[in-house]
């Protein structure tokens, strides 16, 4: 059976307040990160912290950074390339409120 050439993802979670891997590049594909928002649905300021974590390397792409009650941010400006086995990694100053959503284009190697 032939793999697919390229898959399109929808990854949604509830941000955690501890750091959580909510997507992995699979093996024999590269992700690209089209869209990553996180949705504060409450009436106060939260915090959110991405991560980009290749092997035991993380790199922060945000770090607490503030989104205002009942507010939307975009987190990324641009695509972000994952290479095989690379993940984004989440955490929020609340483990409620921040809901966050991405569209990922894996494409085969």
């Amino acid at each position: 059976m032939a793999l697919a050439l390229n898959v399109f993802q929808t990854i949604t979670a509830v941000v955690d307040t501890s750091l959580t891997e909510i997507y992995t590049a699979p093996v024999g594909y590269t992700g690209v990160v089209l869209l990553a928002q996180v949705a504060n649905i409450g009436s106060t300021s939260q915090d959110v912290t991405l991560v980009h974590r290749r092997s035991v390397t993380d790199t922060e792409l945000l770090k607490q950074y503030p989104i205002p009650g009942n507010e939307t941010a975009n987190l990324l400006s641009g695509k972000l390339v994952l290479e095989s086995g690379d993940k984004l990694v989440l955490s929020g100053s609340d483990n409620t409120n921040l809901k966050f959503v991405a569209s990922v284009l894996e494409t085969l190697n």
